[in-house]
């Protein structure tokens, strides 16, 4: 079955949790304020594409493909990231809410997530070497085995990270979120 491409669209306020996005190859294309919310987004290509203002809540990503592909203000909560195609995946996240996402064992270097809400987001095995955390919420986020090499978490809230079971190696961390590297310990500090 020949799928679609699609290249250089924008598409506004369309939803597609009634009538799904048509199966293809999307290319430099922007989705302002639409709804994806439980869609299936399974085998679809998205290269140098804008989601702004969309909902893509508990959508299906498998085999999806996510290259150059930037999410602003968007809503997504739900997502299991590890089912994407993990060939060229770079995303990138600004004033996004992905609370309750999932990167399990998914490489992410370089990744830059801007003022993004990432409560209990799971990064086990995450590769995020090099990634930026500015200005994000990373209540009861997932650390585990997970590597963190030259992350940068300066400005970085509420993170959790056991420093015995993630590699940390060059991250940039800033007081008095530092604290979170302690946590297991229960100790007190003052």
């Amino acid at each position: 079955m020949k799928q679609d491409y699609i290249e250089q669209q924008l598409f506004t306020k369309q939803d597609y949790s009634k009538t799904p996005l048509p199966k293809g190859e999307y290319d430099t294309c922007n989705f302002r304020n639409c709804n994806f919310a439980g869609s299936d987004l399974s085998g679809i290509r998205f290269i140098d594409c804008t989601f702004n203002g969309c909902d893509l809540s508990n959508a299906k990503l498998i085999k999806s493909s996510f290259q150059e592909t930037i999410f602003k203000e968007c809503k997504i909560l739900g997502l299991h990231f590890e089912n994407c195609d993990q060939l060229g995946l770079t995303v990138r996240f600004e004033n996004c809410q992905l609370d309750h996402s999932s990167f399990y064992q998914v490489k992410l270097n370089h990744t830059i997530f801007l003022n993004t809400s990432i409560k209990e987001v799971d990064f086990t095995e995450a590769d995020l070497r090099n990634t930026v955390f500015d200005q994000c919420d990373l209540l009861n986020a997932s650390f585990d085995n997970t590597n963190l090499e030259r992350a940068d978490l300066a400005s970085a809230l509420n993170y959790s990270i056991d420093p015995e079971n993630n590699r940390i190696s060059g991250a940039k961390f800033s007081l008095p979120s530092v604290v979170g590297l302690l946590n297991k310990y229960s100790i007190e500090i003052q």
